[in-house]
């Protein structure tokens, strides 16, 4: 019995080298049999893409996508990448960049495994830059210090870069994102969906409201909330207005006095609410993953969808694999290129 279990083992581990010896030796052109690898214990193993290419009536500009680059949440950002280029007109004009904390082997080759054809950049974020500056908020996740790489960005990617859409990695885009892109910003540092019905002063404690001092920051400004996880980056007017060095002011505030509960979004919306581009809501319906405390269902916003956002403490990827999921998780579904270790060996 033994015997006849070593010999299949044997013959497994014969088959797995016989394969990847072919993947490495083919052509860009020919078959790719590099969809037998070994898994890791951290990082998912996905299906490769199909290859996406250019409509005839594309020119030569570069969209430029800002990401963040993390293994725990590796498989959003996969769905997020393949929705962009399914439903873009000119799906070789984007240039991603990714931000990442540290550099992880795996993730990389699991990208250009995934996507052969994808133009992308990765870049080191540096976490000391927010040593000591990040207070503790109501979710952990929120207080990753790679969730204020953002903040960053302006000094992270090449300075020739002008113009970036920022987007967080729990989200897909179900159209064509380049009229994102072309959103006129009016001299304005920043686009996004504003959402001027939410009660602006539930993001913030009654401390910073009662403080005669910081009760005016908002003077001469008519603020509403915006979600920082899809923006549209003016990179230039982003260094030369000092953005990140002013939300670094409002985080060392923070520490002092405890003015917001939630991660890197309220320095954010001290500094810019009121004074950004607003674009229409259907650029981010957004809050799909529930509150930050339960993660309950939630359902769709009525009117057109241009990207969906599982903003929230509840994840499509986690809760579809929980057997538990969301209607609204299904939308996420499609997008998708995860497949277990077990599903590797059967194709």
């Amino acid at each position: 019995m033994a015997s006849c279990a070593a010999s299949l083992l044997l013959g497994l581990l014969s088959f797995l080298i016989v394969a990847n010896t072919a993947s490495s030796s083919s052509s860009s052109g020919g078959i790719r049999l590099s969809i037998i690898r070994k898994p890791s214990a951290d990082v998912p193993v996905f299906r490769e893409a199909p290859a996406f290419r250019n409509g005839d009536s594309c020119g030569l500009q570069r969209i430029h996508i800002v990401m963040t680059l993390d293994a725990n949440y590796l498989r959003g950002t996969m769905a997020a990448v393949l929705s962009i280029l399914q439903h873009s007109t000119c799906p070789e004009n984007m240039e991603f960049h990714f931000l990442w904390s540290r550099f992880e082997s795996e993730v990389f080759s699991s990208i250009k495994s995934t996507f052969p054809y994808l133009n992308f950049k990765v870049y080191r974020f540096d976490s000391n830059r927010v040593r000591g500056k990040i207070s503790k908020s109501i979710r952990q996740a929120l207080d990753q210090p790679l969730n204020y790489a953002r903040i960053y960005l302006a000094d992270i990617i090449p300075s020739d870069v002008k113009r970036v859409i920022y987007l967080d990695s729990d989200l897909v885009v179900v159209d064509d994102i380049a009229k994102l892109w072309e959103v006129d910003l009016e001299e304005k540092v920043l686009a996004a969906p504003e959402y001027c019905h939410a009660n602006f002063t539930n993001y913030f404690s009654n401390l910073f409201w009662f403080d005669p001092v910081l009760a005016k920051t908002f003077h001469g400004r008519r603020p509403c909330y915006f979600n920082t996880g899809v923006m549209v980056v003016d990179v230039e007017k982003w260094r030369q207005g000092g953005i990140a060095q002013k939300v670094e002011e409002w985080m060392t505030v923070q520490k002092q006095k405890r003015i917001y509960h939630l991660g890197s979004l309220p320095p954010f919306l001290l500094v810019l609410a009121g004074n950004i581009k607003g674009v229409n809501h259907r650029w981010n319906q957004h809050g799909l993953g529930g509150d930050n405390m339960e993660g309950k269902c939630r359902s769709l916003h009525p009117g057109p969808i241009s990207l969906l956002h599982w903003s929230g403490k509840g994840k499509p990827w986690l809760r579809l694999d929980s057997r538990k999921p969301c209607i609204v998780d299904h939308l996420w579904a499609p997008y998708d290129l995860y497949r277990s270790s077990m599903h590797a060996l059967e194709e």
